[in-house]
């Protein structure tokens, strides 16, 4: 995944941002749920903007800064749940709950409000959900979590965001697609393939023999 390399630059602002955070009392759970209400607020601000065809460079600009509110939270409750030591199971899957309602809020706001066909869109929430699912699957079948493939979700959120700049500098549709559209197929079908790269290396795992130990018990 390419968002990989900006990952210790990211750290190195992120953790002091973490500390902070969670030493003025605010837990891990709450920074998770504020990601969510800014999701929710990206989703409707690409739908609205597709009903405002005037003010839509705006509003998608609004909308990108909300993804990157979602993206930087989504990053540091984890920092902060270290940091407390308090990272737990619970911690976990309420933060992939709630990551893959923010996936569908924001993918779903940007084809809602007309800026890609609704057929590319049902097509990329699939392949984004799958994909997802499939990271944490291999952790399921004791494989340990897998998040290999050429697109995650740090590297959608970036796309988006990128989108959402291109699109307030120039809306116009190129070869029948704006940024927001042509964002949304590549996730798509960039997804899909990741989500076979995943299949492929979790079926290959789960053909690896097991080590016999030598103990009876």
């Amino acid at each position: 995944m390419t968002s990989n390399a900006l990952r210790p630059l990211a750290l190195k602002y992120l953790e002091p941002m973490a500390r902070t955070t969670a030493d003025a009392g605010i837990s891990p759970n709450t920074v998770s749920a504020l990601s969510l209400v800014f999701a929710a607020l990206s989703g409707l601000l690409f739908y609205y903007s597709g009903l405002q065809p005037e003010s839509a460079p705006l509003l998608v600009l609004a909308a990108g800064l909300m993804v990157a509110l979602n993206s930087l939270l989504d990053a540091m409750d984890g920092a902060m749940a270290r940091y407390l030591g308090t990272s737990s199971p619970k911690g976990d899957f309420l933060d992939h709950v709630i990551d893959r309602y923010a996936d569908s809020f924001i993918i779903c706001g940007i084809f809602f409000g007309g800026h890609v066909h609704w057929q590319i869109g049902v097509m990329t929430i699939v392949g984004v959900l799958i994909t997802s699912y499939l990271g944490t699957q291999a952790q399921a079948l004791n494989l340990g979590r897998y998040y290999g493939g050429i697109i995650g979700r740090a590297d959608r959120l970036i796309l988006i965001m990128l989108a959402t700049v291109v699109y307030a500098i120039y809306p116009e549709p190129f070869y029948g697609l704006s940024s927001l559209g042509w964002v949304i197929l590549i996730i798509g079908v960039g997804s899909h393939i990741t989500a076979f790269q995943r299949i492929f290396h979790i079926w290959k795992q789960l053909n690896v023999p097991s080590v016999d130990t030598g103990n009876d018990d």
